[in-house]
């Protein structure tokens, strides 16, 4: 029997309903049919495309198909292997641009934004580069667009990839990799690093199977390790950090770093390239390629202090083009492709009881001692930092903390960061700071004195547990529901996020808002989570998504996972400390409460980051408790409300202002000096009036212009831009979803799509969806192409077809239910030959692949490849071949797209070569310019030397000591111009080796390789 005909038990099987249910519609005329001997057949043409005008409502008038569900009204479009194979070679083919970038693309679980897709481009725009500056403005998605670079070299199977960011955002970074790429990943600090060394494993930062995370201090200090990578990529965030490499004195970090770094492409990532000198821009493209500018003083000359300075920003804006790229918030608002809320800030006021003032003012005291066991005679700054922390958290948290440290003494030894674990992010913070040990001898301890200090701490001790009230959390506990009240008011969730620096204040919190009736309300969230709560919600969290790619494997992201998911589903308060807030995303809640307030401001904006985001319905308020018996602590609010305004605002923290922090650790360090060294509110008042004009002496109104004037590109323009690639965009995304769905439908025979989404299939129990919100949501699966996902195994099955033989491919139009395809209509009833073969193109620095189709019709026309293409998209069945493909047509058709291809890459190869050609040329001009300036600086020197030597009234010996020089300095000034040929002769023979060096990098390698030739027909 055809292919083409249908029995009642088929279209029963295509239906999903049963075969009974067909014999009654059929026999009501409800199905065309035609009952031949007492048996039905079905035409499958006929039967598609009258389903195409039928609904549920029109089959469900009879009484006996109740049972069809509008899901079930899909009749299986049949698509041959032949085309299985070709999208699935179509959509996983190498190249560069926007073809390339949808596989990326089409794997992320986020929303990618125009401007984000435009970053990515913009560093894969040529092979040839060796790295870019992304800088767009705070807010914009830095990271994402960074995540979709590394997502794009990950499909490419170029996986040596590093990332080194703040120590802070490690934990960030790999979740964010994580839950919106599914890319593995792997943080190698200190003690993941010596237990890999100590299980014998020699380099623990090579891992081809994960991409490496590691702070700024922990990569420059294994520098050496660092520069043996191999790299494919390293991406630097907060890159600001690296902009003082090119000082002579300090930035030993960055100059490691850099050097270690030098061969790999490089992408770095600011909001603030440029901040305090136009040599900060000299020095971060100098870490991207040191050859982009020509030496410091040819840069210098040129665009900050030479004669040429003046109009050096038209020049310095035109060279920055190729490497860096920066969108403001204004473009993206303007394009319409972000709505952005804003943050308002609440401070409530509270005093402290008599008990807590001296409960503080006594520790605070043995604090600033000098001569104490535990801190004085051998300082550590980090542990007495946090004990003041700990201190103006809760007595709650620092009456354990004070029994910790009695228990070191006891063991006659001093505290150490395990005494202090009650802050969760210790091991961040002591990396940052880089303390080093001390090598001076341990003083022997005074048994005497030992045994006063104990009997001091534990007086302080006895104090800190006799207060059974902290007054901030009353005003806490009476605040809320208010709080609450207001956010509901203004349409947001019933839901708060509650901060605490302290995992002991935490328990405390817990206890207080048990007592005051949340108690099934709360959920938590810390660097362990051990809690009996927090396993419950994890096991349940489990049990619930068993199976479902929302498992991770990982214990700790699917505790965070768990325990985001009961906040948002099920509970009002999520009390949190900073370790476990790392990564995790509550734009669906709009009250935060700050607790306790870090001193570092980029911790801060972390916090308030994590609601206050793209997707944040409604404005954050952010709540603020201020002491007001605390001078130092209403000095830290203000300088983080006014300097930094972090806590009100459309967009938070300016870049002027965070900017000017290389790293937040510096200015928590500063705090911590003056809260240790200031007695009086007259000399709190007079350091921190210090530290703020030290920062506002750093924003320099004439750099911020230049950074507008070098940075930002006319706004029409970009809007334009932005607007146009939202939609290339969506086309692309929908275009390769519907290709990997083809495949589908060739690769799973046994698949039911679901008639009213075709994005939507059951397979073996499972129901899968190119839809990644829905995927989350309805605990399907995310139909992609990740490893070890079955869009994966489909399409590698697909290409690794082979065919032996040729078969005649029977395309039916009318199946089609797509849209219409004007070109290929045109070949409705015809039939032909055609032959699909892969081209691919090989040079040193990429690999560029392409399907090229030879297509003739048997009238002897050739059809157009982009139409053939099309046609794929064309329902098929295999039949029999019949007759014999013509060689000769076929032959000269390949050869003729196949040199169109090569044709275009040649085009392109030249492009990019000129780009870099006139690259070189700017570097060897700048060079040239320098030594130029040398001359001039030396002439000028001995014409104001004559000058001054006219009229003098010098000694004679002063006199011929005087021409002296001046002839030593002609003599300097002739040996310079005598060399400047040769020199310019060196340089222009250096950029010409270069050259030669990318010219053979772009050298072609061609090769075809056939696939398979049909018979084609078109119904």
């Amino acid at each position: 029997m055809s292919e083409n005909v249908l029995t009642i038990r088929e279209v029963a099987d295509l239906l999903k309903i049963n075969e009974k249910t067909v014999y009654k519609l059929a026999a009501a005329a409800k199905i065309p049919g035609v009952k031949v001997g007492g048996s039905w057949r079905f035409d499958r043409t006929t039967l598609s495309a009258w389903l195409k005008t039928k609904t549920t409502a029109d089959l469900s008038s009879s009484s006996d198909d109740a049972d069809i569900e509008p899901e079930q009204l899909a009749i299986s479009a049949h698509y041959s292997p032949q085309q299985g194979t070709f999208f699935a070679h179509r959509i996983t083919l190498e190249g560069t641009g926007e073809d390339a970038l949808a596989q990326s693309l089409s794997t992320a679980r986020v929303d990618m934004n125009p401007h984000q897709v435009d970053a990515a481009l913009f560093a894969l725009a040529s092979p040839l580069t060796k790295g870019v500056l992304l800088a767009d403005e705070v807010g914009l998605g830095k990271t994402i667009e960074a995540s979709l670079v590394i997502a794009q070299r990950w499909a490419e199977r170029k996986r040596r990839i590093l990332l080194v960011v703040p120590a802070s955002l490690r934990k960030q970074w790999s979740q964010e990799l994580y839950d919106k790429f599914s890319l593995p990943s792997v943080i190698v600090e200190r003690n993941s690093y010596n237990d890999l060394r100590k299980k014998g494993i020699a380099r623990p930062f090579e891992h081809v199977d994960r991409v490496v995370i590691t702070s700024y201090e922990f990569a420059a200090l294994k520098a050496d390790e660092v520069r043996a990578g191999q790299w494919d990529l390293v991406i630097f965030d907060e890159a600001h950090r690296l902009r003082n490499v090119y000082k002579n004195d300090g930035a030993s970090r960055a100059k490691r770093l850099s050097d270690a770094t030098r061969p790999f492409f490089k992408i770095l990532l600011t909001a603030t390239p440029l901040q305090n000198s136009l040599m900060e821009l000299y020095g971060l493209v100098s870490v991207i390629d040191e050859r982009h500018f020509g030496d410091e003083e040819s840069f210098r000359s040129q665009y900050v202090a030479g004669p040429g300075a003046r109009n050096g920003h038209i020049f310095l804006r035109k060279r920055l083009e190729p490497i860096c790229k920066r969108t403001l918030r204004r473009q993206v608002q303007q394009a319409g492709l972000i709505r952005y809320t804003e943050r308002s800030p609440v401070t409530m006021e509270y005093a402290p009881s008599q008990n807590e003032l001296k409960l503080y003012a006594d520790v605070s005291a043995y604090l600033q001692r000098q001569d104490t066991i535990a801190f004085g005679n051998k300082p550590n700054q980090l542990i007495t930092m946090v004990v003041r922390k700990i201190l103006g958290s809760s007595t709650f948290a620092i009456a354990d903390t004070l029994k910790k440290i009695i228990d070191r003494l006891t063991q006659m030894e001093p505290p150490t960061v395990e005494t202090i674990a009650d802050y969760d992010v210790i091991e961040e913070q002591d990396e940052e700071l880089e303390e080093s040990e001390s090598d001076d001898a341990e003083a022997p301890i005074d048994l005497v004195k030992l045994k006063a200090e104990i009997a001091e701490l534990e007086e302080y001790r006895k104090l800190a547990l006799a207060i059974g009230e902290n007054e901030k959390g009353n005003k806490l506990v009476k605040a809320l529901p208010g709080v609450l009240d207001e956010i509901v008011k203004k349409g947001g969730e019933r839901k708060a996020v509650i901060f605490t620096e302290s995992v002991r204040t935490q328990r405390y919190l817990v206890q207080l808002l048990t007592d005051e009736g949340y108690a099934d309300e709360i959920v938590l969230l810390n660097g362990q989570n051990s809690d009996p709560q927090s396993k419950v919600i994890y096991q349940d969290w489990l049990t619930r998504h068993k199976g479902s790619d929302a498992v991770s494997g990982s214990k700790t992201a699917d505790m965070k996972a768990a325990v985001v998911e009961a906040f948002r589903d099920r509970k009002t308060i999520l009390i949190a400390t900073e370790s476990g807030a790392e990564g995790i995303n509550l734009q669906f809640c709009s009250l935060l409460v700050n607790f306790d307030l870090p001193w570092n401001p980029q911790r801060v904006e972390q916090r308030i980051g994590r609601c206050h985001r793209y997707g944040q319905k409604i404005d954050v308020t952010v709540v603020n408790f201020l002491n007001l018996k605390n001078h130092a602590e209403q000095r830290i609010h203000q300088l983080l409300d006014q300097k930094f305004t972090l806590f009100k605002g459309v967009f938070g923290a300016s870049d002027e202002v965070l900017g000017v922090i290389e790293r937040g650790v510096d200015i928590e360090r500063r705090i911590f000096q003056i809260v240790q060294s200031a007695r009086t509110e007259t000399e709190i008042d007079a350091e921190f009036d210090k530290l703020q004009e030290d920062l506002q002496e750093q924003i320099d109104e004439q750099i911020l212009d230049a950074r507008k004037r070098l940075l930002e590109s006319v706004d029409e323009k970009v809007i334009d831009r932005l607007k146009s690639r939202k939609d290339e965009i969506k086309s692309q995304l929908s275009d390769l979803e519907k290709q990997l769905l083809y495949v589908a439908r060739a690769e799973l025979p046994d698949a039911r799509f679901h008639a009213n989404n075709e994005r939507r299939f059951d397979y073996r129990g499972d129901t899968y969806t190119t839809e990644w919100p829905l995927a989350d949501e309805k605990g399907w699966k995310f139909f992609r192409l990740l490893e070890g996902t079955l869009a994966t195994d489909v399409v590698k099955r697909a290409k690794d077809r082979q065919f032996d033989a040729t078969s005649c491919l029977r395309f039916d139009l009318s199946a089609y239910r797509n849209g219409r395809l004007a070109d290929v209509e045109l070949l409705r009833g015809k039939a032909g030959w055609a032959r699909v073969a892969k081209l691919n193109i090989k040079t040193p620095a990429l690999t560029r692949e392409h399907l090229v189709i030879s297509a003739v019709a048997d009238d002897g026309n050739t059809v157009h490849s982009e139409t053939f293409e099309r046609l794929f998209r064309v329902p098929a069945h295999n039949e029999p071949p019949g007759g014999t493909p013509p060689e000769d047509a076929l032959q000269s058709c390949e050869t003729g797209r196949r040199k169109d291809l090569l044709d275009e890459a040649e085009k392109q190869n030249a492009e990019w070569l000129d780009v870099e050609s006139e690259n070189l040329d700017h570097y060897a001009e700048d060079l040239e310019r320098a030594f130029e300036t040398e001359i001039k600086t030396a002439e000028a020197e001995i014409k104001a030397a004559k000058k001054a030597m006219r009229g003098s009234t010098l000694p004679m010996a002063e006199k011929v000591a005087e021409k002296r020089r001046i002839s030593s300095l002609e003599g300097k000034r002739d040996k310079l111009k005598a060399e400047f040929f040769d020199r310019r002769a060196k340089i222009r023979a250096d950029v010409e080796v270069m050259l030669d060096k990318i010219q053979e990098s772009l050298k072609l390698e061609p090769s075809l390789t056939p696939l398979f030739t049909i018979r084609w027909e078109v119904l």
